[in-house]
């Protein structure tokens, strides 16, 4: 039993029904899985096969937003659970992600923090046009061991270099690596102005938060 209800969340969640996907989730939970078991062996690989699919160019990326859409409503679900029952999931790290300043652009960044917190990440999303400032304290206050900036623009870009600036102002770069994205945004980039990691989109996004974590874990 416990199989097909993998195996059915796993559909739900690549065919983005979220109605369906809940209803597995709800199911799941009533006949004893545990929310971990219900991420680890459903959810991840589900986006994580979507993930190769989209970059095989077997999907586009409104089909891959929607299944991120519809994680963040089962995770919604699940991530209480998880922490209300100590069920052996620990978080895989704390992420802070937001577009700079000045930039309004907000679908790619939504996707990234869906794709993170599908991951086993957890995300506090900023928004978009989120004060320089504003990623410091909540990443102080959060505890983050990554911060995710997201400029599209050519004339925000260098608001990313001032955050990595400020943390090394107040004492955290040490303790909280950087990762930059945004359609102008380039590895040579991010190597310039001292970002820890670059992703060139969502799936790279999330598979350099998790070597920037290991690495300064």
């Amino acid at each position: 039993m416990n199989n097909d209800i993998f195996t059915q969340l796993s559909e739900a969640v690549q065919a983005a029904e979220k109605e369906r996907a809940l209803e597995c989730v709800r199911q799941g939970l009533s006949d004893g899985i545990s929310a971990a078991s219900l991420v680890n062996q459903a959810c991840i690989p589900a986006m994580r096969h979507l993930g190769d699919l989209w970059e095989e160019g077997d999907i586009f990326l409104p089909e891959l937003m929607l299944s991120a859409e519809t994680m963040k409503a089962i995770m919604a679900i699940l991530t209480p659970e998880m922490a209300a029952g100590q069920s052996g999931s620990s978080s895989f790290g704390r992420v802070v992600i937001g577009t700079i300043q000045g930039d309004i652009h907000d679908i790619g960044k939504s996707l990234v923090a869906a794709m993170l917190e599908a991951s086993g990440f957890e995300v506090r999303d900023l928004g978009a046009d989120v004060p320089l400032e504003k990623f410091c304290n909540e990443a102080e206050d959060f505890n983050a061991n990554l911060i995710c900036l997201s400029a599209l623009l050519t004339t925000t870009m260098m608001g990313q270099k001032t955050v990595i600036e400020m943390l090394a102002q107040r004492g955290l770069r040490a303790h909280v690596k950087v990762m930059v994205g945004g359609a102008p945004v380039s590895r040579k980039w991010a190597e310039d102005i001292g970002a820890d990691g670059y992703g060139e989109n969502a799936i790279e996004a999330v598979r350099m938060a998790r070597e920037l974590v290991e690495t300064r874990q």
